[in-house]
C-alpha cells in the first residue's frame, strides 16, 4: 500500500488528535491510542514508559540498524481560535485554574505523521533492521525524554543506531529543511520570588513594594541581551509569567515570575544567567529588600546534528522532495529529543518542515510580514494546513528511515 491510501486514516488521526489535546503527562488518551496503533501493525509495544505515559513499540525485521523515530505528545495552556471545525474545545485545571487545551505546537502533527510513516513502512518489504517508535510525554516542559531515559536503557540494552525526530515550523508546507551541527538552542528557566513587606494600600511607605520592585526587575532584564550579549551572538530572554497580589487595595509580601532563556554558546549562557543573578538581587538590595529566591526550573539541552547522518538523510531529502528541501537555519526554540539518544550516545537527526499555506508564507516575504501573518507556534492560531503538511511528514520520516535500513 502507498501514502495515497493511508492518506484518509493519517488525516482522520490528525483531527481526532487535534480536537483532544492533553497537557503535558496528563498524555493518558493520546498514549492509548498510539499504543492501540502499533499493536494494529504488530509491533512489540511498551507502555507507561518511565515516569509518565511514554509508548515505547519495537519491531524488529532481520539484520540491520536499529532506528529511533521520535514523536511527543503533549498539547499547551491555549485556548484555540475558532477556524477549522475540528478545533480543540478541550479545558483542564493548570495550577488552579481552568485553561484552554490546544496543540498550539504541532504535536498532533508529529503523531499522526509517524504514524503514518510506520504504516507505509510496514507495508514496504525491501528494508531490514529494527524500528522503536517513542511516543514520548511532556516536550513543552523538557521532562519528558529524560524521563524515559532509564527505562530505554533496560528496554534496548544493545543501544540504537542513530536517532531521528521532526517539528512542524511557520514555514511553508511541502517544505522541508535539513543542516548538520546546531540547530535549536539550549534553553534554561528561573523561577524568581521577590520578597517585600505588605500592607495597606494606602500606606506604602510602611511597605517594601515586591510589585514595584519585580517590575523594575523585568524592565531591567531585558537589557542583558540588547547590551549584555553581542549581537553576532543569538539569544533571547522572555519573561512569561507574572503573578502578584489578590486585592487593589493591599500591598503583596511577594511577587513572582518566571524567565526563559535560549542560547547556542556555552559562554553566552553563562554571561546571561550571572547577569540575571546580578540584576534580580541588585534592584532588592537599592530597595532594602531581602534577597530574591531564584529557582533553576526546566532545561533543554542544545540539538546538535550528526554531521555523517544529517548528510545521509539530506541525500535522502534532496531526492524525495527535490527543491523543497532547503538548508535549515538555527531555530532559538528548544528540544529535548537529545536526551533520548544520549543514552547510548547515538548520532542523531533532527529536522523542520513547514505547514502554512505557502502562498500566504510567500507572500507574507515579499511584504515583510512574515512575524505578523504566519502563525507562531504556541500561538492560538497556530493551526498547519492539512495538506500538504501531513503528507510531508510522513514522506520525510519514510525516506529517512529508509536512509538507514532499506
Amino acid at each position: 500500500m502507498t501514502l495515497e491510501s493511508h492518506r484518509p486514516f493519517i488525516e482522520d488521526l490528525y483531527r481526532e488528535l487535534h480536537a483532544s489535546p492533553e497537557l503535558s503527562n496528563r498524555e493518558h488518551r493520546s498514549a492509548a491510542r498510539m499504543a492501540e496503533l502499533l499493536r494494529g501493525l504488530g509491533f512489540e509495544v511498551h507502555e507507561q514508559v518511565g515516569e509518565a505515559t511514554g509508548v515505547v513499540g519495537i519491531l524488529r525485521r532481520g539484520e540491520g540498524p536499529t532506528v529511533l523515530v521520535r514523536a511527543d505528545m503533549d498539547a499547551l495552556p491555549v485556548t484555540e481560535a475558532e477556524q477549522v471545525p475540528y478545533r480543540s474545545t478541550v479545558t483542564d485545571q493548570l495550577d488552579g485554574q481552568t485553561v484552554g487545551v490546544m496543540h498550539a505546537c504541532g504535536h498532533d502533527t508529529h503523531m499522526a505523521g509517524l504514524q503514518g510513516a510506520l504504516h507505509v513502512l510496514v507495508d514496504q518489504d525491501d528494508w531490514s533492521g529494527t524500528i522503536v517508535a517513542v511516543f514520548q510525554p511532556a516536550e513543552e516542559v523538557m521532562q519528558g525524554a529524560a524521563g524515559m531515559q532509564d527505562a530505554l536503557r533496560e528496554l534496548l540494552p544493545g543501544g540504537i543506531d542513530v536517532a531521528l525526530g521532526q517539528h512542524v515550523m511557520p514555514g511553508a508546507a511541502g517544505e522541508v529543511q535539513t543542516a548538520a551541527g546546531p540547530i535549536m538552542a539550549a534553553s534554561d528557566h528561573f523561577i524568581v520570588t521577590v520578597r517585600g513587606r505588605g500592607g495597606h494600600g494606602s500606606q506604602p511607605e510602611k511597605t517594601i513594594d515586591p510589585i514595584v520592585l519585580a517590575a523594575s526587575m523585568v524592565l531591567r532584564l531585558q537589557t542583558i541581551v540588547s547590551r549584555e550579549v553581542a549581537p553576532a551572538e543569538r539569544a533571547v530572554l522572555t519573561i512569561g509569567t507574572f503573578h502578584a497580589g489578590n486585592k487593589q487595595n493591599i500591598i503583596p509580601d511577594q511577587a513572582r515570575f518566571e524567565i526563559n532563556i535560549r542560547t547556542f554558546e556555552p559562554a553566552v549562557r553563562q554571561r546571561m544567567i550571572a547577569a540575571i543573578e546580578r540584576i534580580v538581587q541588585g534592584e532588592c538590595q537599592v530597595a532594602g529588600a531581602p534577597p530574591a529566591l531564584i529557582e533553576t526550573g526546566d532545561i533543554a539541552p542544545l540539538t546538535i546534528n550528526d554531521a555523517d547522518a544529517a548528510a545521509r538523510v539530506g541525500a535522502a531529502f534532496d531526492a524525495e522532495f527535490g527543491e523543497a528541501h532547503v538548508p535549515s537555519p538555527q531555530y532559538l526554540g528548544s528540544e529535548d529529543f537529545s536526551y533520548l539518544p544520549a543514552v547510548w550516545g547515538a548520532p542523531y537527526v533532527f529536522w523542520m518542515y513547514g505547514g502554512f499555506d505557502p502562498q500566504l508564507v510567500a507572500e507574507a516575504r515579499e511584504r515583510g510580514t512574515f512575524d505578523q501573518d504566519v502563525p507562531s507556534n504556541h500561538a492560538p492560531n497556530f493551526i498547519p494546513v492539512l495538506q500538504p503538511t501531513l503528507d510531508t511528514a510522513t514522506r520525510a520520516m519514510v525516506a529517512a528511515v529508509r536512509a538507514f535500513l532499506a
